[in-house]
C-alpha cells in the first residue's frame, strides 16, 4: 500500500532504466539528503559531527571502495588501509607542492595516486585468486606501511613522522586545520561522498559493473563470452583504490587533522573488511550500514549504560565491542552472508506485498 510500483508506468527506456525507478525510493532518497544537508548542520552538535557523522561518512566511502572490489568483483583485498594511506600522503605532498590549489581538488587527485598503486599491487590477481590473492594484498599492506615510516620524504622530514594538516580556505572559509568549523568539514565530506557513491551506483548499472559481476560469479565463463579478465580485474583494483585513497585523504584533512603511519595499519584494513561483511557484500547501502554499526557500537555501549544506572569502564567497552563484532561476523557469515543490506531488502519486499503473506 505504501511501497508499491502499481500504477507507475514507464513510457521510455530511460525511465525504465533509472537509478531509482520507484517513486517512493526517489522520495526517500530526497528526504534523506534534505535531512543530511539541511537539518543535521542546523541541529547537530560539534561532537556528533566530529565523532560520529564525519567518521561514518569517511569509513563508508572506504567500505564502498572495498565493496567494489570484493563484493562486486570477487577479489579479496587486505590492503585497504594501505591504499587509504597512499591517498592521505599523496594529498599531503600535493598540498606542499601546490599550496594555492583548491583542497577538494587535491583530495580527489590523491585518489588517482592510490589508483595507480592499487593497479600495481593488483597485478597478482591476473594469476592468483582467493586466499593467495589475500596474502598478496596483505604483503602490499606491510610494504606500504613500511614506506610510510621509512621514507621521510612522504611526511616532509617532520620530526614527528606524521602528517600535519595546514589550514586551507574555500570561498573564504577555513575547511582544514584547527580553525575549520565542524559544519564546514561535514558538508564537504558529505558532498564528496554523495557524488562518489552516486557515480559508483551508476557504474555498477553499466557495462563495467556487469563485467565485474560476471567475473565474480564465474571468471572462466566470463572469459568465454569475451570479457577480458586482465583489464577487468585491474580496473576493479584501480577504481577500488581510488575510492580508498579519497577516503584516506578525507580522513586526515577533514576528520583527524593529523595522522601517523599507524592510522593506516593492518587493523584499519580489517576494520573496513568487517564493515563490508556485516553491511553486505555487493551492496553500496551495506557499506553505509556496516560503517554505521561498527563505528556507532562502542559509542552506544558507552552512552547507554548510564541511563540504566550502570557504569562500565572504557576497557570493558572496548573488549565488549570486539566480542559483539566477532559474534555479528560469525552470525552474518552463517545465517545471512549478504549482511544488513539483505535484511533491508527482505523488509522492503514484505512491505510491497503487505498485508498479504510473503
Amino acid at each position: 500500500m505504501f511501497y508499491r510500483e502499481v500504477g507507475q508506468f514507464k513510457t521510455s527506456y530511460a525511465a525504465d532504466q533509472a537509478l531509482l525507478p520507484i517513486l517512493q525510493d526517489r522520495v526517500g532518497i530526497a528526504v534523506i539528503l534534505l535531512i543530511a544537508f539541511v537539518v543535521v548542520p542546523l541541529t547537530a552538535s560539534n561532537f556528533a559531527l566530529d565523532s560520529i557523522l564525519i567518521p561514518i561518512l569517511v569509513l563508508s566511502l572506504a567500505a564502498t571502495g572495498l565493496n567494489l572490489l570484493t563484493g562486486y568483483t570477487g577479489l579479496l583485498s587486505l590492503g585497504t588501509g594501505a591504499f587509504m594511506g597512499v591517498g592521505a600522503f599523496a594529498c599531503y605532498k600535493l598540498t606542499t607542492y601546490f599550496p594555492n590549489v583548491n583542497i577538494v581538488i587535491m583530495v580527489l587527485c590523491s585518489g588517482f595516486f592510490a589508483a595507480a598503486i592499487g593497479t600495481v599491487f593488483g597485478l597478482p590477481s591476473l594469476r592468483i585468486k582467493g586466499f593467495y590473492l589475500a596474502v598478496a594484498t596483505l604483503a602490499a599492506q606491510f610494504f606500504l606501511s613500511w614506506c610510510f615510516i621509512r621514507v621521510p620524504w612522504l611526511y616532509n622530514y617532520n620530526i614527528s613522522a606524521s602528517i600535519e594538516v595546514p589550514t586551507k580556505t574555500l570561498f573564504g572559509l577555513a575547511v582544514t586545520g584547527p580553525t575549520a568549523s565542524s559544519i564546514t568539514r561535514y558538508l564537504i565530506v558529505l558532498s564528496i561522498v554523495t557524488v562518489l557513491v552516486w557515480m559508483a551506483a551508476n557504474l555498477m548499472r553499466g557495462r563495467i559493473g556487469r563485467t565485474w559481476m560476471a567475473v565474480r560469479d564465474m571468471d572462466l565463463a566470463a572469459e568465454l563470452i569475451g570479457i577480458k579478465l586482465y583489464q577487468t580485474k585491474l580496473l576493479a583494483f584501480a577504481v577500488s583504490s581510488f575510492y580508498c585513497g579519497v577516503a584516506g585523504a578525507m580522513m586526515v584533512f577533514f576528520w583527524l587533522g593529523n595522522a601517523e603511519s599507524e592510522s593506516f595499519n593492518i587493523n584499519q584494513s580489517f576494520l573496513i573488511l568487517f564493515m563490508v561483511i556485516i553491511g553486505g557484500l555487493g551492496s553500496l547501502l551495506g557499506s553505509f550500514l556496516g560503517a554505521a554499526l561498527i563505528w556507532g557500537l562502542p559509542i552506544i555501549l558507552r552512552a547507554a549504560p548510564p541511563y540504566f544506572g550502570l557504569h562500565i569502564r572504557s576497557a570493558t567497552v572496548d573488549q565488549s565491542t570486539f566480542v559483539i563484532l566477532g559474534v555479528l561476523i560469525i552470525f552474518f557469515l552463517i545465517v545471512e552472508p549478504h549482511g544488513l543490506a539483505r535484511l533491508w531488502q527482505i523488509w522492503k519486499q514484505k512491505l510491497r506485498v503487505w498485508p498479504f503473506p510473503y
